[in-house]
């Protein structure tokens, strides 16, 4: 609604002896006062919902989250995904096709007026109408790698990275400041991966565990927090700061095909800074962890933050909002992995957890 003034309305009528340009006393307290109802009443709507959740989807039936995943065959490969209460079969050949279910296990697709198929899926296979096309559900659930397969050859690289150095940096960096998570917020859990045999090793890495970040990084996460913790969700810690060693031991234990997952020696890791955290949500009633298109750690195209598959409640992202609203970004090809936006101005570090105090978030 405009202002009214002399810009907008004819010339002012006035009675004698009447200041018509000029409001009131009463007017202009009655004017202050509905500018601070206005203030006090848009405010909270601007606040109280910083990640601006949508709407949660509803979970899928079991019978369609069993055959939802990847598949492979002769033709390449294609996903099979739901969203918004449907399901879709994407391909590089076709792109996304919507598909109708037609009856048990049986799918209805049309990627043409004269071309239309049916999809059936058993015991995980799934097979075209046109020509029995036959298509593999492709297995990529996480499991260690075969090439490790005890803890002597872990034993071995760690003795062999303990030994050398990190790659010498130039410039000056920030002053170390890291601080255990732990102590930040009862809602921040730890689930220390590599402390354990459930990691992509199959043997447990690191020590102790634990989970450090640089104080303006973990302060930043706990920001994220706070904006979750209303929504239902504390956050589930897998890693931290990370001594370069153990960087070193991934590095040389990993085969080629998977290096993608792992960081460089010869460049360091965001995490040996302290600026990196590899972390997941979890329900705050429940205690369990929020499914995500794929496993922690799981070296497939599952991991990738942008992965189109799954289902539409595992693609929800309000991970990823809370974090991006904080300075932090994810990594191009670990959903749960981000990096904080100062972590240029931290040198590596090489500090085995035994060697850091308790810590404590006060300075």
């Amino acid at each position: 609604m405009s202002a009214v003034n002399s810009s907008n309305v004819g010339p002012s009528k006035k009675k004698p002896g009447v200041r018509g340009s000029r409001p009131s006393r009463l007017n202009r307290s009655f004017l202050l006062f509905c500018a601070f109802l206005l203030f006090v009443f848009s405010t909270p709507a601007q606040s109280t919902d910083p990640l601006h959740p949508d709407h949660k989807p509803d979970d899928i039936t079991p019978q369609w989250k069993a055959v939802i995943g990847d598949y492979g065959g002769q033709d390449g490969t294609l996903v099979l995904l739901e969203r918004g209460g449907n399901l879709f079969v994407q391909s590089k050949q076709f792109g996304e096709i919507a598909l109708r279910e037609r009856g048990k296990d049986e799918f209805a697709g049309q990627v043409a007026e004269q071309f239309r198929f049916s999809l059936f899926l058993k015991e995980g296979i799934l097979r075209e109408s046109r020509g029995d096309v036959i298509w593999n559900h492709l297995r990529l659930d996480y499991a260690p790698h075969p090439h490790v397969t005890a803890a002597p050859e872990v034993e071995t690289l760690r003795k062999a990275a303990l030994v050398v150095s990190p790659p010498e940096e130039k410039g000056s960096f920030r002053t170390s400041d890291l601080v255990e998570l732990a102590t930040f917020d009862a809602a921040i859990h730890l689930d220390i991966r590599y402390a354990t045999a459930n990691d992509f090793l199959g043997v447990p890495v690191y020590t102790q565990a634990r989970a450090f970040l640089q104080r303006p990084a973990a302060e930043a996460l706990l920001r994220a927090l706070q904006k979750l913790k209303p929504l239902g969700y504390g956050l589930l810690i897998h890693d931290g700061y990370r001594p370069w060693y153990v960087t070193k031991i991934f590095w040389d234990a990993t085969p080629a095909e998977g290096k993608i997952f792992v960081a460089d020696p010869a460049q360091g890791s965001r995490h040996n800074r302290g600026c990196a955290v590899d972390l997941t949500l979890y329900d705050l009633k429940t205690d369990q962890p929020v499914e995500m298109t794929g496993g922690y750690d799981e070296m497939s195209p599952r991991s990738f933050p942008n992965y189109p598959g799954g289902t539409s409640l595992q693609r929800r992202n309000l991970l990823r909002r809370a974090m991006e609203s904080e300075g932090f970004t994810v990594y191009e090809a670990e959903w749960w992995h981000y990096d904080y936006k100062d972590w240029r101005e931290y040198g590596i570090l090489n500090i085995p957890f035994e060697k850091l105090g308790i810590g404590s978030n006060s300075k």
